[in-house]
Formats: C-alpha cells, structure tokens, sequence
C-alpha cells in the first residue's frame, strides 16, 4: 500500500467518509450525512488517506461535556494490518480538550463480544473493558480509555473464551474487574479478566499532603540554621542574607499551600486538591531548596576560609543540581522543555560554581544574587503558569502489574 498520512477531516470528506463507512460496513446502514457533518465540524472525526483515496477514517461524538464515545472505525480491506486504526484512535483521544482542571477526559467506546479485531485494536490503544451494556440485540462490551497509571494484581486472572457470554458477564460484575487482553486459549480467541487493586484517594492525598508538610518543615529549619549563621557573621554576604530571607518567606508560604491542601481534603474537595499541591511543590522546591542549597558553598566559604575546598564543593554541588535536574525525581523533569527552560536549568546549575568563585575572589555578589533570583522567580512563574503538558505520559501503559 502507498504511504499513508492522517489528518482532521474537512467538510468537503462528507460523501468520500459516508462511502468509505459503508463499503467497510462500519454502519450497519447507510451513515446519516447531518450526524457526521456534525462530528467533522467539531474536529470529531480523523482520517488516513493515501493517494487522495481515504483508506480509514475513526468517528467520535459528545454525549456529554468531557465525554469522548467513539462510534466508527473504519479501514479499507487494503490498508489493514498497517497501524491506520491504531494511529487514529490514539490521535483523536489525544487531540481530545482536558477539562478546566486539567481533569483527563472520559473516553469510551461499545464492541460486540465477537468484534475481536475491534477488541483487540481498543485493548492496543490503552481501552479496558470495564462491564457488559444489553441491548436487545447481541451484549456489548463497554470499553473506557484508561488515562491514569493503576496496579493489578497478578494472581487475580482469569481467562474467560469470547462464546462464554454468561460467564463474562459474571466476571465483570465487580466494578474492580475489567478486560485488560484478548488471548488465544484453545485455539479459540479468550478475555483476560483482571482485578484492579482499589487505592482510596483520600488516603493517598493525606499521605502526601503530610509528606509534603514534613518535607517544606524540615527545609526551613535548615533554611533558619543557616540563617543565623548568617547573621552572626560580620563578613557573610547582605545580598546572600537576603536571599535565605527570601528562602524562608517561600517555604513558609509552601506550609501554608500544603495546610489547605489538607484543609480541601477534609472538606472533601478533591477537584483542588492537585492544583493546591502543586504550588506547594513549586514553591518548596525553586524558592527554598534550590536557594538553600546554592547558599551551601558561600556558607563554607565563611566558615573555612580555604577558596580552594569551596570551589570543589561548589563545582560537586552544580554537578548533582544538574543531575537532579536531569533526573526523574524533578520537577522540570515531568514536562516537555523549551529552549528558554534549558537556559534556565543551567543557570540554575552553574549558580553555586558561580557565586562561590565571587566570594573566593571577594568581588561583589550582588549581580550574581539578582540573576539567581530573577532565574528561579522565572522557573516558578513557567511551571505554575505556563506549564506544558506533561512529556511522555501518553505513551506509558495505563496498568502495571504489582508483585
């Protein structure tokens, strides 16, 4: 088959999509043209076209706000086995509107229990089984998207064939029970049925919401000790003493963030809870942390007296910073960077080398002072304001196996 290329489908596809759904028998009838041109018109539909032939095409519909119900795939018998419904499933989930929280949007779709290249096709896409719809005609599987990560328990499988239609039933009548694959067993094509384990999200949030309280905690009673050493020496910086000061000021206000964020969990306010934590996070981490640490070199600086050992300290503590920063356990770490981020990464990086080589030369640090300010402020306004999304998420299976 010739190379294939997909896009949003243009009004002007209207009579080449109604053709191409019934040729495929994607529609049990002729497709109605007003539904459709809807769907088209509200970016709901995606096609593959080669050659200026359309050769697959996928249609969704908005049942509700924030509801994505995937209602056609369609595939020329020639274009099959060649990823196109695979690529336009994932692309128009993907295309989808998060919600004004930044909620991930409900996408779900119906197949026959004997639809097994549609099963299949949905369970490769990251959609789950989760219970049987009836109808007056044959059962349906309703499958839903799974956008977030959970854990399944590996000794709670089994295997249920796709003729047993009484026996899945039964097995997905617990609401912790989904299709996750389509095996072969026998020769003939089989469900894996696997139980979700159930976190309670309260439970989880008050975890970290403490967590994060302990953590800004015991950040500030670092912060305050170095604080007073800095007070305490007639030669310690001003510009330095200003920005611990700084430092202080931002990881109480993170306490603050965390206690409502407790303070909307015990309220039950969940919808805030995410948003609440993450200025907690930002603020603990670009206005205490990082300040805390770069004021480390300067510190000893003071203490010591020795400008060789300070600038082997500053130059190992730029050096973890830039590991950290790479890391996966960071913050800048969980979004797609642009130029002026890595810009800003570095200078964050290079900032203890920097005013410890000021301070060793007894040169004036208050440029060098400013610059990390301005540099951290700007991390802080990007990853609370103008964060993107979050980079490779959509590419990691939405259930793992837990031993």
């Amino acid at each position: 088959m010739a190379a294939w290329a997909t896009r949003a489908a243009h009004p002007t596809d209207l009579d080449r999509l109604c053709a191409l759904l019934l040729d495929t028998r994607a529609s049990a009838a002729a497709p109605s043209p007003a539904p459709l041109a809807d769907a088209v018109a509200r970016d709901l539909v995606r096609v593959a076209e080669a050659d200026g032939e359309l050769v697959g095409c996928v249609v969704a519909e908005l049942p509700s706000p924030g509801h994505l119900r995937l209602t056609a795939i369609a595939v020329r018998a020639g274009a099959r086995r060649e990823g196109v419904a695979a690529r336009l499933v994932t692309e128009l989930v993907r295309s989808f509107p998060r919600g004004g929280a930044g909620e991930p949007p409900l996408v779900s779709a119906l197949a026959r229990t004997d639809a097994v290249a549609v099963t299949r096709l949905l369970l490769a896409c990251g959609f789950i089984g989760t219970r049987i719809m009836r109808t007056d005609g044959d059962p349906l599987v309703y499958f839903q998207y799974k956008s977030r990560v959970e854990y399944l328990d590996p000794d709670a499988r089994h295997l249920v064939p796709v003729t047993a239609r009484e026996q899945l039933v039964e097995s997905l009548a617990p609401s912790d029970h989904a299709v996750t694959a389509l095996v072969t067993l026998g020769g003939e094509p089989a469900f894996e049925i696997a139980r979700f384990e159930q976190d309670d999200p309260a439970t989880l949030q008050s975890g970290e919401a403490a967590a994060g309280i302990a953590f800004s905690g015991s950040i500030l009673a670092a912060i305050t000790f170095l604080l007073g050493f800095a007070f305490s020496s007639s030669r310690f910086p001003d510009d330095v003493r200003l920005l611990l000061i700084g430092a202080t000021f931002s990881t109480v206000l993170s306490l603050i963030v965390y206690a409502s964020a407790s303070g909307e969990l015990a309220r039950i306010r969940s919808n805030s809870f995410g948003k609440i934590m993450k200025w907690g996070n930002v603020l603990s981490e670009y206005g205490g942390v990082f300040p805390f640490l770069i004021s480390l070199p300067v510190t000893y600086a003071q203490a010591s007296g020795n400008a060789w050992t300070t600038m082997v300290l500053a130059v190992l503590l730029s050096a973890a910073i830039a590991w950290y920063e790479r890391s996966e356990f960071s913050i800048a770490h969980r979004f797609q960077r642009s130029r002026t981020e890595v810009a800003l990464t570095i200078l964050t990086a290079v900032s203890p080398t920097v005013g410890a080589g000021l301070i060793a030369a007894e040169v004036t640090s208050w440029p060098w002072t400013l610059a990390l300010t301005a540099t951290l402020a700007a991390r802080t306004w990007l990853y609370l304001f103008r964060r993107g999304a979050e980079a490779g998420v959509a590419e990691r299976r939405q259930w793992q196996f837990r031993g």
